[in-house]
């Protein structure tokens, strides 16, 4: 058995596979149909050119473990990945936590949730921090421990979140200074990381809120 970020290859019968079996076609020998045919397949599976890019960095190991599941040697159970919203939220040295809403057990999905701006986010606008936090106060709306866990697992984050700031309001802390702050999710520098801004500030539309879906 071998896990993947999304789910576990388990091995039929037999448990192995000919690796060091000597080929007797090279990759030349693929015909422009095949290939035609093959991109037609990702793009009926919705595949984008990130999911392409993984494929190409994935190795010579993990791309036998796929040539072993369509020659029908395994087959893939995907990983369900649960995230505790009732447990205590990360929370950086200096800060204390002054809100958190819990929700219990939570199998993450980007199906099962949505992005969402004020309608004073929305055309050029920006709204203050703390009166977008009363606008949200009957929104389900995330918290931290989803953010922790989709940067502790990045292929989860779906990539039209790139230039943006996704917000977790669902866990509001209070800085060394006694000023409230919520934290996101934002690509920068090349890489997924966590960043915050306070509610005194103003936020526009570059700022969405990650709600559960209806």
């Amino acid at each position: 058995m071998a896990q993947t970020g999304h789910g576990v290859v388990v091995w039929n019968e037999p448990k192995f596979w000919p690796m060091g079996q000597e080929r007797s076609e090279d990759m030349s020998s693929y015909s422009e149909g095949q290939v035609h045919q093959l991109v037609e397949a990702l793009e009926r599976a919705e595949w984008t050119p990130n999911d392409l890019r993984l494929l190409g960095q994935f190795g010579e190991e993990g791309l036998a473990k796929i040539r072993a599941v369509i020659r029908g040697w395994a087959e893939v159970v995907i990983k369900k990945h649960l995230i505790d919203l009732d447990a205590d939220p990360f929370c950086p040295d200096g800060w204390k936590v002054a809100e958190h809403r819990k929700g219990g057990q939570f199998e993450w999905s980007p199906t099962k949730v949505k992005l969402y701006l004020s309608p004073n986010q929305q055309n050029g606008q920006t709204i203050n921090g703390d009166k977008l936090r009363q606008e949200l106060t009957k929104e389900a709306v995330m918290n931290a421990n989803v953010l922790d866990y989709l940067l502790a697992n990045q292929c989860l984050i779906p990539e039209e979140w790139k230039g943006q700031a996704t917000f977790f309001w669902g866990t509001i802390y209070r800085g060394a200074d006694g000023s409230l702050c919520v934290r996101c999710l934002s690509w920068s520098g090349g890489q997924w990381r966590w960043r915050y801004n306070w509610l005194a500030y103003h936020w526009g539309g570059g700022s969405p809120s990650l709600l559960l879906a209806s």
